[in-house]
């Protein structure tokens, strides 16, 4: 069984804000020129949609106007907490209904400072190539959350 992947980060901002900008404003800040399936093509992604809902999907908006389910929304507690099924597709392996979980916990430390927490798992779901899709996911995850996530949050 792989460890989860566990990423923690204080941002400059409220709880509010912090959860905000994760998921309303994803499009600003997800870096759409490195980390999409668009990318995989070729060619940068124009945007990412989010229905911030419980069984709200997160869609990524390609190059050419295609639509690439990324997540859905399996908890949503505003400000708090939400979770995803993330089914983010890849290699073949991923286009056979597999995906992860990934979990984010939103804690207020202070007025203007907020703790964000990142959990990823069920990785094994991808079998022999679970520990090289666990590798990627958390380098991927120290550029665009621990970086352009916070990022946006200061701003």
């Amino acid at each position: 069984m792989l460890d989860p992947i566990v990423k923690t980060i204080e941002v400059p901002c409220d709880q509010q804000k912090a959860f905000t900008v994760f998921l309303d404003e994803m499009a600003s800040w997800w870096p759409l020129d490195k980390f999409t399936t668009s990318m995989m093509k070729g060619a940068p992604a124009k945007s990412i949609k989010v229905d911030t809902r419980e069984g709200g999907k997160i869609i990524e908006i390609g190059s050419d106007d295609s639509e690439t389910l990324w997540g859905t929304i399996t908890t949503y507690d505003p400000y708090g907490f939400f979770s995803m099924d993330f089914h983010i597709p890849g290699p073949p392996a991923f286009e056979v209904g597999k995906f992860s979980h990934v979990e984010v916990k939103f804690t207020k430390l202070a007025e203007q400072q907020t703790q964000v927490e990142l959990t990823q798992t069920n990785l094994e779901v991808f079998e022999d190539m679970a520990e090289g899709v666990h590798g990627g996911y958390n380098f991927g995850w120290g550029l665009i959350f621990e970086q352009a996530y916070k990022e946006a949050c200061s701003s």
